[in-house]
């Protein structure tokens, strides 16, 4: 299967004391050593959380520099007297409210040293969203498949990744999984020696250690959101729900719930053999789909939602929906296999509305021949954590299975041990289901899913070039868009902070002056223009580029601040600002190319919705020797010729750089 690249978009902190002790370990006098390993992943020198109080937080740019980069973000897509309108706005805004506005943030921010001055507003700002959940938000990550084949059956997959999940819950809990560091120096910080160090100094200390060899700890505080958690749907702002005392496992089949029991009373997972029994239970279960199936009501507008739900809770559903909303995660049996690139986008993205519950933290997806996915919300965390989930899940279910194809089922009750959820469903609510599938098929119909790889070449040869591959791929969709529409688009490009305390995201504005040059140089005047020229062209986009990385990675984006100082403004009551009102700050934010990307060995590719309807959503890989891209987009756009000028633009950009004159 084609191999491709992913979504976007860090956390909110559990310290250890909140974790309940019924799941924080094994019982030591019960087991040996050998089965209190299969308990776990590992067992990490350093406690998991051993940095978290000591990262640094995360800064607020300086009033000026904010502005300066939101000038040049709009540049190239404005002409001279929409951005001369633009810069008066901005220079009235940086004297004046706006330099109050700022400082009210600095205070506030020094009142919370605690999280960061964008948690707030980001959590608020995901749940305040009234849109549906599925395609506008939610995005997903394909698994690569067991290098051993007969691994690949789905009863065997599911009881694999189930137990491996379950370890990661345990590790996680117990404080003993690694914690999550970059390290640019693997060779001094990634050793036993420093981690057997730096275990001993003080969390209050821990991430200067780090820090003084090159290794960076990242924020774990969204973690603990993986289990046990949903999001529910309230009135104008919804809740984020976590319950970690339960101890079942949610599975959807022909859109029929079923919960059982995958950690015992003593905090330890199931023999596998006894989870694999109970999946087999299910999956030869016959009950049709239900004539009503409930799961669409996810999939429906948040207020809506939330209206219904509330119907559910007083027609008697409250403990049914409670075990929906506190199992640990939900996994999801399809009876179909996957049989295209474009099909296995559009299952694991969306699929029926029926066989998901979009709502939970995460959805474990296993089509019939075994391909898995996960399809996360994206208001509690961002990939960074899914991402560390979904590598260890994959290395343990895949180097150390617990079952394997021969392995037989245990020999018990599951009839009695695996229960079926019914609903109790009155009028109100069998129309409201009824409306929200409908809705919900009506717009799958009209979103296209476009998956295409790059073979002529990757990471290898760009660095060759000395060339960022990641300016590479960005520059190919301004020149493609350029192709296709004739004109440069607000670009969003997702960054990780979690380099800082209660880090979320910040954007990288890949479109520049210095893209849009380039992009007309190759598009459409490549004969005006010696191949050195057009080479320098691109080593000066790969240049800036690399620096709006940095920044954003360092905190130092425009984004995030202006939607603080904004959300500031906005609680005031008063009214909001000229620069918040000028049409260039909304265009800035209608964007219309937005773009994510993940690079694992656990990962063969991703995706996610337009996040505007006449956008495309554009999720991408840089593999070594390939490049891969999944591209989303509704009627308003042309997907697949959209992904045709990204093939062209690669291919022309390639031509360059081996000294290749382009034809346009």
């Amino acid at each position: 299967m084609a191999l491709l690249g992913l979504s976007s978009s860090p956390f909110r902190g559990a310290p250890l004391a909140r974790l309940p002790p019924l799941l924080s370990g094994p019982r030591r006098r019960r087991y040996g050593q050998e089965a209190s390993l299969r308990q776990h992943l590992h067992r990490s020198l350093v406690p998991t959380l051993h940095y978290q109080k000591s990262l640094p937080r995360l800064p607020i740019p300086k009033l000026e520099d904010t502005i300066r980069r939101y000038l040049n973000a709009q540049r190239p897509l404005l002409d001279d007297d929409q951005f001369r309108k633009t810069e008066e706005l901005a220079a009235k805004f940086e004297k004046g409210i706006g330099r109050e506005l700022h400082e009210q943030l600095i205070s506030q921010d020094k009142q919370s040293k605690h999280t960061s001055y964008i948690s707030g507003p980001w959590f608020d700002m995901y749940l305040r969203a009234r849109e549906s959940v599925v395609l506008n938000y939610n995005p997903f990550m394909v698994f690569n498949a067991d290098s051993k084949v007969d691994y690949n059956n789905q009863l065997t997959r599911a009881t694999n990744m189930t137990v491996s999940a379950l370890r990661f819950l345990k590790t996680l809990r117990a404080n003993i999984l690694e914690p999550e560091v970059f390290h640019l120096n693997p060779a001094k910080s990634d050793t036993q020696a420093f981690k057997k160090f730096v275990r001993f100094v003080p969390p209050s200390l821990s991430w200067f250690c780090a820090y003084m060899v090159n290794a960076y700890p990242l924020d774990m505080s969204q973690y603990f959101r993986l289990f046990n958690s949903a999001r529910l749907p309230k009135p104008n702002k919804d809740e984020l729900f976590t319950d970690e005392n339960e101890r079942h496992l949610l599975v959807i089949r022909n859109g029929n719930f079923y919960v059982f029991d995958v950690i015992d009373k003593d905090g330890n997972i199931l023999k596998p053999s006894e989870i694999q029994a109970h999946l087999q239970f299910i999956l030869s279960d016959n009950s049709p789909a239900p004539a009503f199936p409930l799961a669409c009501l996810t999939t429906e507008n948040r207020d809506i939602w939330a209206k219904l739900r509330q119907e559910l809770l007083e027609n008697g559903n409250a403990e049914t929906l409670r075990k929906v909303d506190s199992a640990i995660f939900c996994l999801c049996l399809d009876d179909f296999p996957i049989n295209s690139v474009n099909h296995l986008s559009h299952t694991m993205l969306h699929g029926d509305g029926i066989n998901r519950w979009y709502d939970k933290s995460f959805n474990l997806i296993l089509a019939k021949d075994g391909t898995a996915a996960i399809h996360f919300e994206h208001s509690w965390g961002d990939g960074v954590a899914v991402l560390r989930f979904q590598n260890e899940v994959f290395k343990d279910s895949t180097q150390t299975p617990a079952i394997t194809p021969q392995s037989q089922p245990a020999a018990v009750d599951s009839a009695s041990s695996v229960q079926k959820l019914n609903f109790k469903l009155n009028d109100a609510l069998k129309e409201g289901i009824t409306q929200a599938k409908q809705k919900f098929d009506a717009i799958v119909k009209t979103l296209t899913l476009e998956a295409r790889q790059f073979e002529r070449g990757g990471k290898e040869m760009l660095k060759k070039h000395k060339v960022s591959p990641d300016a590479i791929v960005q520059l190919a969709f301004q020149m493609a868009f350029l192709q296709q529409y004739g004109r440069t688009v607000a670009t969003y490009e997702s960054c990780s902070t979690a380099a800082f305390k209660h880090g979320r995201t910040e954007t990288i504005r890949p479109a520049s002056v210095h893209t849009k040059a380039c992009s007309e140089a190759i598009v459409r005047k490549s004969s005006k223009h010696s191949v050195a020229e057009l080479q320098q062209m691109i080593a000066e986009c790969s240049k800036y580029h690399n620096q709006l990385t940095r920044e954003a990675a360092m905190g130092q984006g425009f984004d995030r601040h202006l939607y603080g100082l904004r959300c500031l403004a906005e609680s005031q009551g008063t009214p909001l600002p000229d620069f918040y009102q000028d049409q260039a700050y909304a265009h800035i934010n209608h964007n219309i190319l937005s773009t994510s990307t993940l690079n694992s060995p656990a990962v063969s590719m991703g995706g996610f919705g337009p996040v505007v309807p006449d956008g495309f959503g554009v999720g991408y890989g840089v593999h070594d020797d390939w490049i891969g891209c999944n591209v989303s987009g509704y009627p308003a756009r042309n997907v697949q010729e959209f992904v045709q000028c990204v093939h062209k633009s690669l291919d022309d950009i390639f031509n360059v750089l081996e000294g290749k004159q382009v034809s346009n």
